[in-house]
């Protein structure tokens, strides 16, 4: 039968993808992953059709004893891993391809009161880290690799590794998704502050042509900081803004 079939391949792709994973029963003991894929089926299958009340009640009775709530309305493809997986949470309207690795506190969740479909269809081969959410009715590409505590808001082309707050693709085709390498993700912000050092050294060297070596200041010589520190306790700091008109304006509102 299909049923156990799908069981046996989600016990193998733990075994497969988590080096602490030893055996069959260990697995069906000890992992809540492949508890709550189990109860899902027969929910998935109650909610298509009709029975949807006795659906949720199942998909309820399973995210107490798992810690990870799956509304049996998704649809989730094969071999789909679920590591610890406590607080995670996957939508109504969400779809999941196959070979799908999802850490503990993801959310694949929706967006405002819109109806119909409102949760992200995730690609195959995808991993999401830990505390990943990922929100909305857009496609997540395949072999996809989202950073842990991500929040992902857009559709996200095959191949990319996302990071940060929000989402921003960092790597397009890095490290293949099976690798499972969570650690390995550029930093934007780190990036970004580079390029700006970058171009703030290029602009001093083409003063420094232009206007010779006087014009060249190191931080330590003088430094903006220091200065505001000097004058403010010297009595000689002017704000930028006046602050004292800027009361006697809020009162008058």
């Amino acid at each position: 039968m299909a049923f156990f079939r799908d069981i046996k391949e989600d016990i193998n792709a733990v075994l497969d993808r988590d080096p602490a994973a030893r055996s069959t029963a260990e697995v069906l003991l000890c992992y809540p992953g492949i508890w709550s894929l189990i109860w899902h089926k027969p929910a998935h299958w109650l909610y298509l059709h009709n029975a949807k009340m006795l659906a949720r009640i199942i998909s309820q009775l399973s995210r107490w004893f798992t810690g990870i709530e799956i509304h049996p309305g998704a649809t989730i493809g094969r071999r789909c891993f679920i590591d610890h997986g406590m607080a995670v949470i996957i939508g109504e309207t969400t779809e999941i391809g196959d070979d799908v690795t999802i850490y503990q506190g993801v959310t694949l969740g929706g967006t405002g009161k819109d109806v119909g479909k409102r949760h992200p269809t995730i690609g195959d081969r995808v991993v999401i880290s830990s505390g990943a959410k990922v929100l909305g009715p857009f496609k997540v590409g395949n072999d996809v690799k989202i950073g842990a505590g991500s929040v992902v808001l857009k559709e996200i082309p095959d191949g990319c590794t996302v990071v940060g707050i929000p989402g921003t693709i960092v790597r397009r085709h890095g490290k293949p998704t099976k690798e499972m390498d969570q650690v390995d993700m550029p930093d934007p912000v780190a990036v970004e502050l580079e390029c700006l050092r970058r171009r703030v050294v290029e602009l001093e060297e083409l003063l420094i042509e232009k206007f010779g070596d006087d014009v060249h200041k190191k931080c330590d010589d003088d430094c903006q900081y220091s200065s505001i520190v000097r004058e403010m306790q010297e009595g000689r700091f002017v704000p930028i803004y006046d602050e004292d008109g800027e009361e006697d304006e809020n009162e008058n509102i």
